[in-house]
């Protein structure tokens, strides 16, 4: 229940896309099977609304894609609605928006605010939208984690962490931000780097023990996570108990694409951000008979960028 190693193995990425670049992709423009489907990747879209206040980032480059979030995850929105075989799922590692104008939870409904022009972003898609939480999606400690999460419920129908079965897969939103180091009132507090807490971590064990190929999502790239929180238990063993079960880890929050391979037993990705580019996106198509994923536009992407090429069916 692994990606094709025959097509993969540790090449990373890069020699993927090469790959498939030679084999052409044919069998991506066929009609959809009943064992085969396709599904999509973005994140880190920030959205603003008119209470955003300009100039407020860090440097020319963050002051000027702020300002087109919006434009750009329609864009890719677009694009994906366009596809055949069409995209039948779509997910979002997190940082759907950016910070909140006010730490008032009456505001957001007596106001129009950057939540609900993500929501009639993410409404138009043409397929389910599952949200995962980022850091932007919180505001620890001026807004709590338990607002944030009555916000994400009422407004955008989304729980802190989910998962959602399909067709054979299963797909999980992880929240490295409900452990430790998000808690203000921890020794271990440091918005810097993340962890999930016990009660998640039972969880998604329980879930990785039926034995389903997996593909999880994560806002914060591993790298960034504690790799035990209880003892010796924590998500970096989890990853390489289930190695053999967990197809990939993708997270966000870098806004660049960086390939870590099989650092953490799993492959692991970070994709870069709508935020920057309308191309940053990820297209798989999924064969449940085979239990294995092929990453469609992988030979796009410019590796250690914000950037890549645009995708074209044939």
């Amino acid at each position: 229940m692994k990606i094709d190693r025959r097509a993969f193995g540790m090449m990373g990425a890069s020699a993927l896309g090469t790959l498939w670049t030679q084999r052409g992709w044919s069998e991506v423009a066929q009609a959809a099977s009943p064992s085969r489907f396709h599904f999509a990747v973005v994140a880190d879209p920030h959205i603003i609304d008119e209470f955003y206040v300009k100039g407020s980032e860090n440097g020319v480059e963050d002051n000027e894609s702020i300002l087109h979030t919006s434009e750009r995850l329609i864009s890719a929105r677009d694009l994906i609605n366009s596809l055949h075989p069409k995209i039948e799922q779509v997910f979002v590692a997190g940082d759907c928006f950016h910070n909140y104008p006010s730490a008032d939870y009456d505001f957001y409904f007596k106001n129009k605010t950057r939540i609900d022009n993500a929501k009639e972003i993410f409404d138009g898609f043409q397929m389910p939208v599952h949200l995962g939480f980022g850091n932007h999606d919180y505001d620890v400690p001026r807004v709590s984690r338990e607002m944030s999460h009555r916000l994400f419920a009422e407004k955008l129908k989304a729980k802190p962490y989910s998962s959602v079965d399909y067709k054979g897969f299963r797909f999980v939103h992880l929240n490295n931000f409900l452990g430790a180091r998000w808690d203000r009132n921890s020794p271990q507090f440091d918005k810097r780097l993340g962890s999930l807490g016990e009660e998640q971590l039972n969880w998604f064990e329980a879930l990785l023990n039926d034995r389903r190929p997996t593909v999880v999502f994560i806002h914060y790239p591993l790298w960034l996570v504690d790799a035990t929180e209880v003892r010796d238990y924590g998500l970096h063993p989890l990853l390489r108990k289930h190695s053999d079960t967990i197809q990939m880890v993708i997270a966000g929050h870098w806004h660049k694409w960086v390939d870590f391979a099989h650092t953490y037993g799993p492959q692991h990705y970070v994709t870069a951000a709508t935020r920057y580019d309308p191309n940053a996106y990820m297209l798989f198509e999924a064969d449940s008979r085979s239990q294995k994923l092929r990453w469609m536009n992988a030979d796009l992407v410019e590796w250690s960028t914000h950037y890549s090429k645009p995708y074209r069916v044939g």
